[in-house]
């Protein structure tokens, strides 16, 4: 059974810090590319940052360059979101996204069921 289950979410003052973990389970974690999205009340979700499989190249959203760092472990099935000098305007539901490719066409694609995330003083 395929499961993400993100955490580390919480309440946090503005400028401050918080760790986001996704853990994965009931597939090959290193063969997908994982990515974070979040979506505020009344928005649509959006992309924040992507790590791929295999060459491990990175995206961010350019609303958190050089603020947040994603990064995964293979051998422990986890990717994870350092969130830095956090914004008011980060406040959203933060969800992780599990997709394999092959041949340009996406073969499997999996969802966390998200974590809250508050930026206020």
């Amino acid at each position: 059974q395929v499961q993400l289950v993100e955490s580390g979410g919480g309440l946090v003052q503005p400028g401050g810090s918080l760790r986001l973990s996704c853990a994965a389970s009931g597939f090959t974690f290193s063969e997908y590319t994982m990515t974070w999205y979040r979506q505020a009340p009344g928005k649509e979700r959006e992309l924040v940052a992507r790590i791929n499989s295999g060459d491990g190249r990175i995206n961010y959203a350019d609303s958190v360059k050089g603020r947040f760092t994603i990064s995964r472990d293979n051998a422990k099935n986890t990717m994870y979101l350092q969130m830095n000098s956090l914004k008011p305007e980060d406040t959203a539901v933060y969800y992780c996204r599990a997709q394999y490719t092959l041949a340009l066409t996406t073969r499997a694609d999996y969802w966390g069921q998200g974590t809250q995330v508050t930026v206020s003083s």
